[in-house]
C-alpha cells in the first residue's frame, strides 16, 4: 500500500477538516493541522495544531486545494464532509472523508442552508436530523466549558432533557417555600406522587433515587419541560434533612446540578445556558407542518386519511402558551385532577371525598365549580380556538386524600373538621390492592355522577363565557377508563343534560364533542359498540400497554434492562409501542370504530406520543394526530413528516 507522510519536514503536515461548522452549521471552512506531524498528533493531544485559517497565510496553494476539494465533496455528497488530508513535502493528499457528525443546531442549520443552495430537497433535509437532536435546541444546557471543570458525583436515567441547578430541597413544600423566598431549588425525593406537584413545578430540576423514564417524576417533569434524574441508585436518604451519594454527605441547601439529558448529577453550581429558538429551527419545522399537512394514506382497514397532526399535553394555561408557542395545533389531553392539587380546591375536594351522602358531596363541589371553571376558561383561551380535549377525572380518590402517619391524619383530620379516628375510616375504606385496576375514572361516574356532572358544568360555564366574548373556542370532552359502551351511552347522556341547562341559561347553542379514551384491550375489541356512543377515540398507550402486557409501569424497571439484554423484547414498551401487542389493538379498535363512523377521528396521548418510532406507528395506523408533552412538540412535528417521506418511499 502507497503511503504519505507528513512528518517529512516543515513542508509536510497533516490535519482534519469540515466543510461546514460541525458545532453551529455555519458555511464556514473549519478545522486543523499540524505542521512536520502525522495524523495521530492532530487528535492526540500532544501538541497544540494550528487553526485551519492559518494554513492560507502559510501556504496558500494547498489551502487553494482545500476549499476546491470542498466544495467538489459537499457539491457529490449532498452532506458536510469531515476530512483528513496530508500534505507531503508541499503535495495534498486526501486520505478520507466522511458525512461529519453534528450537534442539533448544526444539523437544523445546515438543512435550511443546503436547501437554499439547492443542494437537497426540503423532504431530504427532513431526513438529515434526528428528532431526538432538536431537544438540544429548546432546553437548558450545561456549559461545556465548565462541565470539563465539574466533578460529576452520580448517574440515573436520563428522564427529562435540559439542565437545572440549584439547593437541594426533599419535599415539596420546601420546593414552595424556598422558591417563594427567590432561591433556586432542585428537588430530590425517593420517588414523587400527585401531592408534589406544586413543589416541581418551581423546581430547577427533580432528582430521585427510584422510578424510570416512564415514572411519575418522568411523566410530570418532561410534561412542565423541567430537567429530571431518575432512578439514581447512589442517592442514599440519611434522614429527613440529609443524602449520602457513594458515601459522600448532602445536606438540605447545598447546591448540586442535573444534566436531565446526560443522566448525570455534579457537585456544586455548574453553568446553566439558556435556550434559543432560531429562525431556522422555524423554518424547518414549517417544512414540517407543510409535509404531514398534505400527507395521504391508507389505513390496514382500507380507509383513506388526510393529514396528521401533533397535539400536547397540557393541564395549565402555562402548558397551553408552550404548546403553541412550540407549534402544536391542539391540546390532546387536558387532565383535570392536577387542578385539584391547588387550595382551596384541594380541601373542598377532599370534604367532598369524605361527605357522607350525595347532598354533601354536592355542596363541596358546587365551591370547586367556579375554580375549575376559571382554570378551562384560561386554558382554552390560550389555545385561540384550537382543540382542547377536557379528560374528565381520572385516578382514584384516595390519591387526594392521604394520611401516612398520626401526625399527618391529624393534621388532615383538623384541616376538614372531622375527628381522626373518622377520617382513618374513610381513609382505610378508600384505600386499594391494585388502584390502577380500581375505582378511578368513568367508574367514579358510575358510582358518583355528581363529581363528572360538575366537571361538565364548568366546562360548559367556560365555554359560554368565551362564546360570550367571541373568543374562538374548540373544546372536547374525553371519558377516560371505559371499558363498556354503556359507560360512555350513560356518562353522555348525563353530560348532555348538563350542557343542556347552561345552554338554556347563558343563551347559547353550545356544543361539545364527547369521545372514549381506549385503554383497555376489551375497549379495542368492542370498539364498534363504543364508536356509537363517541364522537372520537384517544388511545392511552401508557394504560393499554401495561394491560396488554401485564407489566405494571412502577415496578417493571426490576427485569426490563434483563429483558432487552436478552433480546426477549427488543424495546421498552414504555418507550416504544410495540406493534404486536397495543399496535395490534389499536389497528382493530381503528377498524372497528371506523366501521360505524367512517371519519372517526383517532389519537394518542400517552407517552408514547413523543417517541418517534411509536408516531410512525401511529402514523401508519391512521391516527389523525399524536399528543405529546409540551417541550416534545417540534420532535413530534418532525418525526411525523419523516414517518410521511419514508411511507412515501415504499
Amino acid at each position: 500500500m502507497a503511503m504519505v507522510f507528513g512528518n517529512k519536514g516543515n513542508t509536510s503536515g497533516t490535519g482534519v477538516c469540515f466543510s461546514r461548522d460541525p458545532s453551529t452549521g455555519k458555511n464556514e471552512f473549519m478545522g486543523e493541522y499540524l505542521m512536520n506531524a502525522q495524523g495521530e498528533d492532530v487528535v492526540a493531544g500532544i501538541r497544540t495544531p494550528q487553526k485551519l485559517s492559518q494554513l492560507q497565510k502559510e501556504n496558500p496553494k494547498v489551502y487553494d486545494q482545500l476549499c476546491k476539494i470542498r466544495a467538489r465533496l459537499e457539491k457529490h455528497y449532498h452532506d458536510m464532509q469531515d476530512m483528513e488530508f496530508t500534505v507531503e513535502e508541499g503535495k495534498l493528499y486526501m486520505l478520507q472523508c466522511r458525512n461529519g457528525k453534528r450537534t442539533g443546531a448544526a444539523a437544523v442549520k445546515m438543512a435550511v442552508d443546503m436547501v437554499a443552495e439547492k443542494l437537497i430537497t426540503k423532504e431530504q433535509a427532513l431526513l438529515r436530523v434526528e428528532p431526538e437532536q432538536l431537544n438540544q435546541l429548546l432546553l437548558p444546557q450545561l456549559d461545556k466549558d465548565a462541565v470539563k471543570k465539574a466533578t460529576e458525583i452520580a448517574a440515573g436515567l436520563n428522564a427529562s432533557p435540559g439542565a437545572g441547578c440549584g439547593q437541594i430541597v426533599f419535599t415539596a413544600d420546601e420546593a414552595e417555600e424556598w422558591a417563594k423566598a427567590g432561591k433556586k431549588v432542585l428537588l430530590v425525593r425517593k420517588e414523587t406522587s400527585p401531592d408534589d406537584i406544586a413543589g416541581m413545578a418551581v423546581a430547577q430540576g427533580i432528582l430521585t433515587s427510584t422510578g424510570g423514564r416512564t415514572s411519575h417524576a418522568a411523566v410530570v417533569a418532561r410534561g412542565m419541560g423541567t430537567p429530571c434524574v431518575c432512578g439514581c441508585a447512589d442517592v442514599v436518604f440519611k434522614d429527613a434533612n440529609t443524602i449520602s451519594v457513594k458515601g459522600k454527605t448532602y445536606k438540605k441547601g447545598d447546591f448540586l446540578t442535573i444534566d436531565g439529558a446526560a443522566g448525570k448529577v455534579y457537585e456544586g453550581q455548574v453553568a446553566v445556558k439558556p435556550a434559543t429558538i432560531s429562525g431556522d429551527l422555524e423554518t424547518f419545522l414549517g417544512w414540517a407542518d407543510e409535509i404531514r399537512a398534505k400527507s395521504t394514506r391508507k389505513t390496514p382497514s382500507g380507509q383513506t386519511v388526510k393529514g396528521f397532526d401533533v397535539f400536547a399535553n397540557g393541564d395549565t394555561p402555562k402548558n397551553a402558551e408552550d404548546a403553541f408557542r412550540f407549534g402544536a395545533k391542539g391540546i390532546g389531553l387536558c387532565r383535570t385532577e392536577h387542578m385539584f392539587f391547588d387550595e382551596p380546591k384541594l380541601t373542598a375536594f377532599q370534604k367532598m371525598i369524605v361527605s357522607e351522602n350525595t347532598e354533601d358531596r354536592k355542596k363541596n363541589l358546587a365551591k370547586i365549580l367556579p375554580l375549575q371553571q376559571k382554570d378551562f376558561y384560561e386554558i382554552i383561551k390560550a389555545m385561540k380556538g384550537y382543540p382542547v380535549t377536557i379528560r374528565l377525572l381520572d385516578p382514584p380518590l384516595n390519591e387526594f386524600i392521604q394520611a401516612e402517619d398520626k401526625a399527618q391524619l391529624k393534621a388532615l383530620a383538623d384541616k376538614l373538621g372531622m375527628k381522626p379516628a373518622a377520617l382513618a375510616t374513610k381513609v382505610a375504606a378508600l384505600d386499594e390492592h391494585n388502584p390502577m385496576l380500581g375505582h378511578r375514572g368513568c367508574r367514579l361516574a358510575i358510582t358518583y355522577p355528581e363529581i363528572y356532572e360538575m366537571q361538565v358544568e364548568a366546562i360548559a360555564r367556560a365555554t359560554a363565557k368565551l362564546d360570550k366574548e367571541k373568543v374562538p373556542h374548540n373544546v372536547l370532552i374525553m371519558i377516560p377508563n371505559v371499558v363498556s359502551y354503556r359507560e360512555v351511552e350513560q356518562i353522555r347522556a348525563q353530560a348532555e343534560a348538563v350542557i343542556a341547562n347552561v345552554n338554556k341559561e347563558c343563551g347559547t347553542a353550545l356544543k361539545f364533542e364527547i369521545g372514549s379514551m381506549v385503554e383497555f384491550p376489551r375497549t379495542a375489541l368492542i370498539a364498534d359498540k363504543v364508536a356509537q356512543f363517541a364522537d372520537f377515540f384517544s388511545f392511552g398507550t401508557n394504560d393499554l400497554s401495561q394491560t396488554t402486557f401485564g407489566f405494571s409501569r412502577d415496578d417493571y424497571g426490576k427485569f426490563i434492562e434483563s429483558y432487552l439484554d436478552q433480546r426477549i423484547l427488543e424495546d421498552d414498551p414504555f418507550a416504544t409501542l410495540d406493534p404486536d401487542g397495543p399496535g395490534a389493538l389499536m389497528e382493530i379498535a381503528e377498524a372497528k370504530g371506523r366501521s360505524v363512523k367512517k371519519n372517526l377521528h383517532l389519537g394518542i396521548c400517552g407517552e408514547h406520543g413523543g417517541d418517534p418510532a411509536s408516531i410512525a406507528l401511529c402514523y401508519k395506523l391512521g391516527l389523525n394526530y399524536v399528543s405529546c408533552s409540551p417541550f416534545r412538540v417540534p420532535l413530534a412535528r418532525l418525526a411525523g413528516a419523516q414517518a410521511v417521506i419514508k411511507a412515501a418511499k415504499k
